[in-house]
């Protein structure tokens, strides 16, 4: 399939390029970033995930699309759409998320990216829901996550984190897609 880009006012969801890797290695190596993470990304591990991450972009049209503004193409982190990992309780889902370099927090880029992706999500490929989780103490994520007006559905383990870790408890939230005109009208 050949891959989406989405576009919004100031921000560009694109397929991953070469030239991401070491600002997306820095990014993942920011303690700050990855404060609700088990632990910082080495850039063989960021390579590692960028790598996947284009991978099924291009098997799917649609992903963790690298995050670019429009002003000036510097990449600054990703957002979009991800199967949720089989392990999860609520799997089989389709879950939004993001992740942004520190000097890009607090404009509104991770909210505005995320209502691109919860669009294409809805609209491309009809999906009835989205869901999206994070680690408990992470407020940043919590309040995009009700800006685009997901509710929280509750708290789970998060498999892959050992009993016992600080991270292990998630919150879990959910959002429908909204009732449009044509359903609503039957046609």
């Amino acid at each position: 399939m050949r891959p989406t880009e989405l576009c919004s006012p100031r921000l560009r969801l694109r397929q991953w390029q070469a030239a991401d890797r070491a600002p997306f290695a820095a990014l993942n190596a920011d303690p700050a970033v990855m404060a609700h993470f088990p632990a910082p990304l080495t850039s063989v591990q960021s390579d590692a995930l960028a790598e996947r991450l284009q991978g099924l972009i291009a098997q799917y049209g649609w992903g963790f699309w690298a995050l670019e503004l429009r002003a000036d193409g510097r990449f600054i982190g990703f957002a979009g759409l991800n199967p949720a990992p089989a392990g999860l309780p609520f799997a089989p889902a389709v879950e939004i998320g993001w992740r942004l370099a520190r000097a890009h927090w607090g404009q509104g880029l991770a909210s505005e990216a995320a209502r691109q992706a919860v669009s294409f999500a809805f609209d491309a490929l009809d999906l009835l829901e989205v869901v999206a989780f994070t680690a408990l103490p992470n407020q940043r994520s919590r309040a995009v996550m009700a800006r685009l007006g997901m509710r929280e559905s509750g708290q789970f383990d998060h498999p892959a984190l050992p009993h016992g870790h600080a991270l292990r408890r998630h919150w879990l939230y959910r959002l429908g897609r909204p009732p449009s005109a044509s359903r609503i009208l039957g046609t």
